[in-house]
């Protein structure tokens, strides 16, 4: 059986299942593994690591732990308690006008991205001025209508994930700053951090940076790094706003104080800085690299909240879920129907009945005709599950808007 249990319960003898946080988080070679020794146990302590799954088929049990059947089933009723509330967000526009917009928009974000993290690498200061107008874009693209923008953040490779990632937690941010009401000017600013977040990577050396596999202790601590290279990248090009450099300093800090590099405690992380994390966070564990599955947006949501027990404000996890959708646009699930859809659109009175294009019958294992479903007012059916588009073998870019 699989159980969650805190990691003052872990001890030599146990199966670690799942190591319960971000593959950036640890440097272990896998997620599973059996606990051979103490030092192993302080070494994963030490990471911060608060909860992990074990198997007790393979290993020693804890038998009042919780089993990951009960953990998933009390995250689904959280879920539908936050779907439940009402989420604001205006539409400006319809998705299909401004999809074509959006994807222009994005492919634009990557090569400016790609180019300053070059001129960076060639000791240039970073010239903040040639990205703001595109961080613009971006926050008016948001503001028109999200669910255009929002679901390209899943059409990454593996080669330009770190551009691509910066884009992705730019545009998260704007959808999570309008979801709490923050000023546009405060969300131009935000949007304008989650760009440069990791720009300090481009002080990293490749080998660590790019390496196909996972990290040495060595490599990992170079890795961290780049935070404090980040901030001083932006601190050496000057104009960079409080904010912005908030996001950047902070991204990797914890609200329990098992973040780097400040291990900054509760309020002593930002605003900024708090949802920054929570939003690199969702996009690194959704995001397909050669030796992570990314995991469904759905899923990754369930582990923002199971984390904000300890990672991450559980207030502030809420109210990201609800910027952006129990089931995210660009998600792929399952109908009772036996259906598969992409997720298209949210409807903001009810979260778990967006719009959905149906295009395939898992049951008669083929492609159907495809048809849009406003499932807020297609009441004979409803989402059964959210599902992987690498299972089922399709390619989202076939079936996102635009």
């Amino acid at each position: 059986m699989i159980k969650l249990i805190t990691t003052d319960q872990l001890k030599p003898g146990m199966h670690i299942h799942d190591l319960n946080c971000g593959w950036l988080d640890h440097p272990f070679l896998t997620n599973a593994f059996h606990v051979r020794d103490m030092a192993t146990v302080d070494k994963i302590v030490k990471l911060g690591i608060r909860e992990v799954y074990i198997d007790t088929v393979k290993g020693a049990d804890v038998w009042q732990a919780r089993s990951a059947s009960e953990v998933s089933a009390e995250l689904d009723r959280r879920l539908q308690e936050i779907a439940e509330k009402k989420s604001d967000r205006p539409i400006e526009v319809d998705v299909k006008d401004e999809a074509a917009r959006a994807r222009r928009l994005q492919g634009e974000a990557n090569k400016i991205v790609r180019n300053m993290m070059d001129d960076v690498r060639l000791g240039q200061q970073i010239q903040v001025e040639r990205v703001e107008p595109l961080v613009e874009g971006i926050v008016d693209s948001i503001f028109r209508n999200q669910d255009a923008l929002l679901p390209l953040n899943r059409l990454k490779n593996h080669d330009d994930y770190t551009f691509q990632h910066s884009v992705s937690v730019c545009a998260l941010l704007v959808a999570f700053g309008r979801g709490m009401k923050l000023d546009k000017a405060v969300i131009r600013e935000l949007a304008l951090g989650g760009l440069l977040h990791d720009v300090g990577k481009a002080r990293i050396p490749d080998r660590i940076l790019n390496k196909p596999g996972k990290l040495s202790d060595d490599e990992f601590d170079h890795m961290q790094h780049h935070v404090d290279e980040g901030v001083a990248l932006l601190r050496e090009s000057g104009g960079v706003s409080d904010i912005a450099l908030q996001v950047t300093a902070q991204h990797h800090e914890r609200f329990d104080g098992s973040g780097y590099p400040g291990g900054l405690v509760g309020a002593g992380v930002s605003l900024y800085g708090q949802m920054a994390s929570i939003v690199d966070v969702y996009d690194a564990i959704t995001s397909e690299r050669v030796y992570h599955k990314g995991m469904a947006p759905t899923q990754a949501l369930k582990k923002l909240l199971e984390w904000s027990s300890h990672h991450f404000d559980p207030k502030l996890v809420q109210a990201f879920i609800r910027s952006i959708g129990i089931y995210p646009s660009g998600s792929l699930v399952m109908l009772e129907s036996k259906r598969l859809g992409v997720v298209l659109e949210q409807n903001e009175g009810n979260l778990l009945e967006p719009v959905i294009r149906v295009f395939y019958h898992t049951g008669q294992k083929h492609y159907i005709p495809p048809e849009i479903i406003d499932l807020s007012k297609f009441q004979v059916d409803r989402v059964a599950s959210f599902e992987s588009y690498e299972k089922w073998n399709i390619d989202p870019q076939l079936w996102l808007p635009g």
